[in-house]
Parts: C-alpha cells; sequence; structure tokens
C-alpha cells in the first residue's frame, strides 16, 4: 500500500510503478484534450451566436429597404399624379424607413465583420499540449 503525501492525497512518486504513471499521464492526456474540444465548442457557439445576430440585422436592413422602395414608389405615384399631402407624406415616410434600413445594414455589417469563426484560444492551446507531447522535457 502507498503512502500518501499529507494533505494532497496523492500516492508517494518513489511508490508508484512506471505503469501506473504511464496510466496517469494518460488518463490526464485523455482529459485535456476532453476539456478542449468542450472549450472549443463553447467558442463556436459564442461566434455563431454573433453571426446569427449580424443576420439578423441584416435581414432588417433587407426588409427596411423593401419597405423604402415600395413607399418611396407610392410616393411617386402619388406626388406625380397630383401634388397632395399625401404624397409627400409618403415620401416622408419613405425616407424614414430609408434611413432605418441603411442603420441596421451599418450596425449589422460592423456586427458581422467581429464573427470570427476559428476558437483560436483553443487551437494554440491544442498546439502547445502536441508541442509537449513531442518534447516533454522542456
Amino acid at each position: 500500500m502507498s503512502q500518501a503525501y499529507p494533505g494532497n492525497g496523492r500516492p508517494d512518486p518513489g511508490d508508484t510503478s512506471v505503469g501506473e504513471l504511464i496510466g496517469n499521464i494518460s488518463d490526464d492526456l485523455s482529459q485535456l484534450f476532453r476539456q478542449e474540444v468542450e472549450l472549443a465548442k463553447v467558442e463556436i457557439k459564442q461566434e455563431a451566436a454573433k453571426a446569427g445576430k449580424a443576420g439578423g440585422m441584416l435581414g432588417g436592413a433587407a426588409f427596411a429597404g423593401y419597405l423604402a422602395v415600395v413607399l418611396l414608389s407610392f410616393a411617386l405615384v402619388f406626388g406625380l399624379a397630383n401634388v397632395m399631402d399625401a404624397g409627400w407624406a409618403a415620401l416622408i415616410v419613405a425616407a424614414v424607413w430609408a434611413a432605418v434600413g441603411a442603420l441596421l445594414y451599418t450596425n449589422g455589417r460592423k456586427k458581422l465583420k467581429t464573427v470570427d469563426p476559428v476558437p483560436h484560444r483553443t487551437v494554440d492551446t491544442l498546439k502547445e499540449d502536441a508541442q509537449w507531447l513531442k518534447n516533454p522535457t522542456g
């Protein structure tokens, strides 16, 4: 029976066989890689959420642009048919929709530029792990 160090619950390395040490290293590496994969999943999920929000804003911009075209067309028809207050009112509403569309497009494009599909932290950590496996003594 191996003797534990006070307070840490681990056996004395001098009493541990080489097979147990290799088994412990293998278990630790398996756990490390599982944790790295879990981290990659979390990072990808965060980036997908950002892409979804940016896509929603771009969709809103497309809808606002569509409404602007429709209302500008009505404004042009009313304005040319007879110069009345209704036509100019439609023109003002269409201009507001065009401004909303431009604002949504600009914000959506900014958000889309911040999306990074590569989980850089995880990739860097995996590269470090692979380097350590090649040369574990430093």
